[in-house]
């Protein structure tokens, strides 16, 4: 697949893992729900064994394309993360997820990270629904939610509420203890 009309610009890693990038173990990171591969090939770019997944075949198509303009290898599966795709246990130093969720991954991911791994995690507060899409309730985190899914580990990083754009979001990094 070739790509032609892509702006630079809209394929930026999401600025949270940017600014937090060296918190996170060198290893191998499943991204899930990695659309267009923006963080799986920024972290490739750092030294990290990225594997992504998505449900959308021209997602990853793009993803690969993408990769090898920038000079990386990222691994890429197209698969239904609600239906029959298992995070492996013990596996990984870190797992990222940006503008997805999906309640019942979470004990997966928690799960899927070695001890001392770390959890990168942005998405969608209720709040967002005055501002754009999504604006159905199961797609967005309710006030603290995702604080309170990984209260079992260590935040090292958390913020919640409406930030520029706007987008109302909670994001954080949390390690497994």
């Amino acid at each position: 697949m070739i790509i032609t009309d892509i702006h630079e610009n809209s394929f930026e890693p999401a600025e949270f893992l940017v600014r937090n990038v060296e918190l996170l173990p060198k290893g191998r990171v499943p991204d899930v729900a990695m659309g267009s591969g923006r963080n799986a090939i920024y972290l490739t770019k750092r030294g990290f064994d990225v594997e992504g997944v998505d449900i959308s075949p021209k997602a990853v198509d793009i993803a690969m394309e993408l990769a090898r303009k920038a000079g990386v290898t990222i691994k890429a599966q197209v698969s239904d993360l609600e239906d029959g795709y298992l995070i492996e246990k013990d596996t990984y130093e870190a797992i990222m997820c940006f503008n997805y969720l999906q309640r019942s991954l979470i004990p997966q991911i928690k799960d899927g990270l070695r001890k001392g791994g770390m959890v990168v995690y942005e998405t969608f507060i209720v709040n967002q629904a005055r501002f754009g899409k999504p604006k159905n309730p199961e797609y967005m985190l309710k006030h603290n939610e995702l604080l309170d899914m990984f209260r079992d580990f260590w935040c090292l990083r958390y913020r919640e509420g409406v930030f520029k754009g706007p987008q109302a979001i909670a994001r954080i990094i949390a390690q497994k203890l």
